[in-house]
């Protein structure tokens, strides 16, 4: 089983452009029935990821390196963070999923809830930053429509209120002071794009206040970088 799971992440990256299920089963030499259930165990682990039917790396390989300390080459530069935060004056935090989960892959910040957060690899719910809600926004909709099934009861406002707002963020890659975090923080987040897809997320986290009184500001900052680095 082990060998059969490194053999498919294997060729899965090989690919360059990824696979379908019917491409691995083949190259496996197994029933489709059983990669399925391979595939799908990977993907909820965030080893792989799928869309349109066509499977590519995950970023829980990147977390794995991360935590080891040994972070492989990114697109954004921790100096690019700094640059953003310099203008912002406020925490500059770069995010990914990871499954169903966030967390951040790299900051800038001399806050330390979210240096907690940061170095110590902590994820987060998706529902509960904005950063988290444009990550989710860029699932294909039956997989928006599996997790948001599988949120408990507590989190039925937060649903309702990434729904209302699931047609901008998908037209935007956009999600400006959505009022959802546990604590008096909220964000200016946007997504960074490449060959189509959501890669990451920029945000500039701070207080309530804070943000609701900058939100313009911090939006054309984040825009602003994110353009000059091709990842818009």
């Amino acid at each position: 089983m082990i060998d059969r799971v490194a053999t498919i992440m294997e060729m899965v990256a090989r690919s360059g452009k990824g696979m379908t299920l019917t491409e691995v089963s083949k190259e496996l030499m197994a029933p489709v029935s059983s990669t399925q259930g391979l595939m799908n165990g990977l993907v909820s682990v965030g080893y792989l990821e799928e869309r349109d039917r066509v499977y590519t790396l995950g970023a829980a390989l990147y977390l794995l390196n991360v935590v080891a300390g040994r972070p492989p080459v990114a697109a954004i530069r921790h100096e690019q963070l700094e640059q953003v935060h310099a203008e912002t004056g406020l925490t500059t935090v770069l995010s990914t999923a990871v499954g169903d989960e966030l967390f951040y892959s790299d900051h800038v910040s001399s806050d330390p809830r979210y240096a907690y957060l940061a170095e110590g690899h902590l994820r987060r719910s998706l529902l509960r930053t904005s950063a988290g809600w444009l990550l989710l926004a860029d699932r294909e909709q039956r997989d928006i429509w599996a997790y948001l099934n599988s949120r408990p009861a507590e989190d039925a406002e937060r649903v309702d209120a990434f729904l209302r707002t699931l047609t901008e963020l998908r037209e935007t890659r956009v999600c400006m002071a959505p009022t959802i975090g546990e604590d008096d923080s909220d964000g200016v987040s946007i997504a960074l794009r490449e060959s189509g897809r959501t890669i990451a997320v920029l945000g500039a986290v701070g207080s309530v206040s804070d943000i609701a009184d900058r939100r313009e500001e911090l939006l054309e900052i984040c825009l602003r970088h994110a353009a000059s680095w091709g990842l818009r």
